[in-house]
């Protein structure tokens, strides 16, 4: 069959239904193949093509039109329902008849089917070879008068304003409209030539009075009205903007003409209206819009070799390469987010507990939130900079990074004016520009190695970054334009929080990432990097196996770090020397034992204070202290020599720590005083005191050392051994008070690795035990102390008898 012919008999059809009445309805249930349709809803009275591919619609509908059988068509709940229930169809459908039947070379069959009534569906069964539903015709009331005549006339005035608007709806469908009398098929003639919504379809379907059916459908007529006016109008001003945009082609073209004759490069008024077009049709606020296309206007007066015509190219290109408004979307699953952060790091709980609050917040308010700016604080290699790329990745964000350290000029973070040669925008603008969206995760690395110089303070200009009542606009100079920075996730990284200016410090949420203890360690090594090393050296994860035992051994003697970076260094050492054997053709072991790491790493060379000091000494107390690379322990050595009285400190000692090198003097000589008898008095007019730190070529500084110095010196005056097995932070007082210190975790993780037993602390630090890890808490006792005499009871053994002055 033609399309010629198909589209007659659709006429044909329609001309038929014209003097076709409503059959009566019989109230028993009856029994039809089933037709069930996807996207669709077919109305009684309406003759209407469809296509069909499901194989078992197929058969149902060729049996039902050999045999001149009629089918149910009802319309699916879900559309992408394979194999409908009961409960997945409408409950109301449509009696059809089977007029056409059409193969098409595609495998998919054209019908023509022609409605008959409404009917409701009270059974499924799917037994047979294709679906067969148990159906009762409904039948529609007959209501005549001025009332539902004024209906139908209405919808008839509404429907030829949409046929008359609409390019879709034929001038034919007016005239069938305009020839039905009957309401209830005027209402469903005109329901099947609208565009409506499946679920208003079906309302119209399942109403069976008609007057009922006409009103719903004036409204629905009207909404489509004002829908296809608008268009109109929308079509109207848009053909408007063409002529104008033609008009200026035109008067464009002859500008071309006449610069072509007065020899000016045709190449570069088509790159002005190239970059024209670009900012036409790229989606720019109207700021930034209107602040580029009058830029294009001075270059496109200008001459292609006048050195300000390449500074605005620059410039607009710098607008049209930056986002304004393209975003990513959040990942909101905090489960999923909590399981990507615990399998990319291990530990760091604080920081992950605050990723994962910062998510529920996102998801709960997410127009309300400001993005949170964090500062990492911790020692090298504890995973701040790779914990920001988990974080990243856990939020579904992309990732920016730029690193502060050795940054002195205030233009490495604001840009450069456009007056200056080779001017360029900050690093900020520059990584937003990488980011290609505004809300990136944004890792700003060493943000405590900022230089200050006559170029000004980077650290001042970032203090409109990180501030989010300003970010919001933050100014370029270069851009000159206000840039919205306030989506995006700022994390710093610092190892000290002293150096960062205290009006920067306090636009931060401070994090502190404590050093990692030995068990820590191991467990890293053996999730992260010992497979990381192994898959970037060529070998297979069973090729060698690194036992608990020699992965501590690495730990213990050769490498005395706060993070995991010279174990993993360690590691890939092994590893390079295994794939070496490997690339060789040689054997490699299958296990490696603490035995076999003198061959690979050669000798120990790491001295973690293990049995330096086997027996209790006088005038060398046992102290500890707090780097940036974390925690150190930290020996005071005492010497009384004869002399007049002076006061010698060595090592390196800071202004802070000599200070506190003198107070512990003054606290010592009053503590001495009151236990010696006149005749036993010291004069200190004749002996000269020497107080020494070790490792003379690391300066020192602070007053934590304080107990620990007035420790040795009182050891030295009274001859009273030291305890080797204790060590001891505090600052002192002149009257023996001992105050609190900060770092206290990573002193105590320092002390562990060396084998201390005992640790003498301010008992105002006690709060701070909690996050010392409970492991380490069972292998050290804490002694928390408020005076120095308690420091002595606990740090000092019985005087010796041969004292000398």
């Amino acid at each position: 069959m033609t399309q010629d012919s198909f589209d007659e008999e659709l006429v044909n059809l329609w001309d038929q239904l014209a003097g076709h009445n409503t059959q009566d309805a019989r109230s028993a249930p009856q029994t039809y193949p089933l037709l069930a349709m996807r996207d669709q809803v077919l109305f009684p009275n309406v003759v209407t093509p469809l296509f069909i591919g499901r194989d078992t619609t197929i058969k149902a509908v060729e049996d039902a039109f050999a045999e001149g059988q009629l089918m149910v068509a009802v319309a699916q709940r879900d559309p992408e329902q394979q194999t409908p229930q009961l409960e997945d169809l409408y409950t109301i459908g449509t009696e059809i008849e089977v007029v056409r039947l059409l193969r098409i070379p595609d495998g998919s069959t054209s019908v023509l089917v022609k409605g008959r009534r409404r009917v409701r569906i009270e059974a499924l069964d799917r037994t047979q070879a294709y679906p067969l539903v148990k159906a009762r015709p409904l039948s529609e009331p007959q209501i005549s008068g001025s009332g539902i005549e004024a209906l139908m006339r209405a919808v008839l005035a509404l429907f030829e304003k949409c046929v008359q608007l609409s390019p879709t709806l034929s001038e034919e469908a007016y005239i069938y409209a305009m020839n039905i009398q009957d309401p209830n098929w005027l209402a469903d003639m005109v329901a099947s030539s609208l565009n409506l919504e499946l679920n208003e379809r079906q309302e119209l379907l399942e109403e069976l009075n008609p007057e009922a059916r006409l009103k719903q459908l004036s409204i629905l007529l009207a909404r489509e009205l004002d829908v296809l006016e608008l268009t109109e109008r929308i079509h109207t001003q848009t053909q408007q903007q063409v002529d104008r945009s033609q008009r200026e082609y035109f008067l464009r073209e002859q500008l071309r003409v006449i610069q072509s004759e007065l020899g000016e490069s045709d190449v570069f008024t088509q790159e002005v209206d190239e970059l024209r077009s670009k900012v036409t049709q790229a989606n720019l606020p109207d700021h930034v819009r209107e602040k580029a296309l009058h830029e294009i206007n001075r270059l496109a007066i200008m001459m292609p070799m006048s050195p300000e015509a390449g500074i605005i190219q620059t410039y607009v290109d710098w607008l049209l390469a930056l986002p304004w408004t393209e975003q990513s979307e959040d990942k909101l699953d905090i489960a999923q987010a909590e399981a990507e952060l615990e399998g990319s790091h291990y530990g760091l709980d604080k920081v992950k507990e605050r990723i994962l609050e910062h998510i529920a917040v996102r998801k709960l308010a997410a127009d309300k939130m400001r993005s949170p700016i964090l500062c990492f604080v911790g020692p090298p290699g504890t995973g701040k900079t790779s914990l920001g790329k988990s974080i990243a990745q856990a939020l579904g964000r992309n990732f920016v990074r730029v690193s502060l350290g050795g940054i002195r000029d205030e233009a490495e973070i604001k840009g450069h004016r456009r007056t200056y040669i080779g001017a360029m925008p900050g690093r900020i603008i520059q990584t937003m520009r990488r980011a290609k969206t505004i809300n990136p995760l944004f890792m700003l690395d060493e943000i405590d190695k900022l230089g200050l110089d006559f170029r000004g303070d980077p650290s001042a200009a970032l203090l409109e970054v990180l501030d989010p009542e300003q970010n919001d606009s933050f100014s370029d100079h270069y851009l000159d334009l206000p840039y919205d920075l306030s989506k995006v996730m700022f994390i710093t990284t610092a190892n000290q929080l002293d150096p960062i200016p205290p009006a920067l410090r306090d636009r931060m949420e401070v994090i502190e990432f404590s050093g990692y203890t030995d068990e820590e360690k191991l467990e890293i090594a053996r999730r992260f990097l010992i497979p990381k090393q192994k898959a970037a050296h060529g070998l297979g994860e069973t090729a060698t196996h690194f036992l608990d035992q020699t992965i501590l051994s690495i730990i213990h003697d050769y490498t005395y770090e706060a993070g995991v970076r010279n174990l993993e260094r360690e590691i890939a050492k092994i590893c390079r020397k295994l794939a070496r054997r490997l690339a060789e053709g040689k054997p490699i072991p299958k296990r490696i034992t603490p035995s076999a790491l003198p061959k690979y790493l050669g000798p120990p060379y790491v001295d973690n204070w293990k049995g330096r000091n086997n027996q209790d000494e006088i005038g060398v107390a046992l102290g500890v202290a707090w780097t940036e690379v974390g925690g150190d322990l930290m020996p005071i050595e005492v010497a009384l020599l004869e002399g007049k009285g002076n006061l010698t400190l060595t090592g390196q000692l800071g202004d802070v720590m000599q200070e506190s090198a003198q107070a512990a003097l003054s606290c010592a000589r009053a503590m001495l005083d009151r236990i010696e008898s006149e005749e036993d008095h010291t004069d200190f007019d004749k002996i000269d005191i020497h107080i020494h730190a070790p490792e003379g070529a690391i300066p020192k500084d602070g007053p934590s050392a304080g107990v620990t110095i007035a420790t040795a010196l009182f050891s030295a005056l009274t001859q009273r051994p030291v305890h080797q097995d204790v060590a001891m932070t505090g600052e002192i007082t002149l009257r023996g008070r001992v105050l609190a210190i900060g770092g206290l975790k990573e002193k105590v993780l320092a002390a562990h690795r060396a084998g201390i037993k005992k640790f003498i602390l301010p008992k105002s630090n006690e709060k701070d035990l909690v996050e010392i890890p409970a492991q380490i808490r069972r292998n050290i006792k804490f002694i928390l102390v408020e005076r120095i005499e308690q420091v002595f009871e606990h740090a000092l053994g019985p005087a010796q008898q041969d004292r000398t002055d």
